[in-house]
């Protein structure tokens, strides 16, 4: 069973920066995709940013050139530096795994998720 914690939420204002870390723990491996959601109140939960066992990485058009995920495989953590912060990046964010993800940015793809850490971004 693999479980994930995410930390590092909080508010700041625009033009700002956070690091949200998710530690994993469990039977989890390098070889896991993994990756970062968000979701705002009234809207459906959409993908941010994921990252393959390669190190390869994927971002929404919306955060790219802003946000960077990366992992540490011997710490099991998962990382999503996130700067220029806007208002519409308000969200709770939720780290997700699973093993085989051919469509990372599918919240279907993902068995395991975090409890999420809420960031708000004030204008």
């Amino acid at each position: 069973q693999v479980q994930l914690v995410e930390s590092g939420g909080g508010s700041v204002q625009a033009g700002g920066s956070l690091r949200l870390s998710c530690a994993a723990s469990g039977y989890i491996y390098s070889s896991y995709c993994m990756g970062w959601f968000r979701q705002a109140p009234g809207k459906e939960r959409e993908g941010v940013a994921a990252i393959e066992s390669d190190g390869s990485t994927t971002y929404a058009d919306s955060v790219k050139g802003r946000f960077t995920i990366s992992k540490d495989n011997a710490k099991n953590t998962l990382y999503l530096q996130m700067n220029s912060l806007k208002p519409e990046d308000t969200a709770m964010y939720y780290c997700a795994a699973d093993a085989y993800v051919p469509r990372p940015f599918e919240v279907y793809e993902y068995n395991y998720w975090g409890q999420g850490t809420q960031v708000t971004v004030s204008s």
